[in-house]
């Protein structure tokens, strides 16, 4: 467990590193979850031959085990997030209703944009002079 927790912890900072050393406006996180994610495929890939070069750990489960056992557990990393938002409660007391309208419309205009993203994509693959028929 304590080397599958190592890799995912070293994915998250070598993608972090990435973020901030090329000053990509990608998330480091993110580019960790990508870097977690080609090595699982370079590892379960049998022309590599990478399991034979890896600690047990890596490759018998226990790294599935120890991520799905920090998905478990999600919920507990809101909580400092939570605090910070009880701590700021005079901001959130002053500034609450124009949060919600910003919140509100963000929202109605990212689901606007998405249903007309959707419409132009299925338009092009239907093809001109389809009507929508079966």
């Amino acid at each position: 467990m304590i080397a599958s927790l190592a890799l995912i912890l070293l994915a998250q900072l070598v993608g972090e590193a990435i973020a901030r050393g090329a000053h990509v406006p990608i998330p480091g996180p993110v580019i960790g979850m990508g870097l977690m994610f080609g090595f699982l495929l370079l590892r379960d890939n049998p022309r590599f031959g990478l399991p034979r070069f890896l600690p047990k750990p890596l490759t018998d489960g226990t790294l599935e085990t120890t991520a799905r056992g920090l998905l478990m557990n999600l919920s507990l990393m809101f909580v400092p997030a939570g605090v910070g938002v009880v701590g700021r409660l005079d901001l959130l007391r002053a500034q609450g209703v124009k949060l919600a309208i910003v919140l509100v419309v963000s929202t109605a205009l990212s689901l606007l944009v998405t249903v007309l993203v959707f419409r132009a994509v299925a338009a092009r693959v239907e093809g001109p002079g389809r009507d929508g028929e079966s």
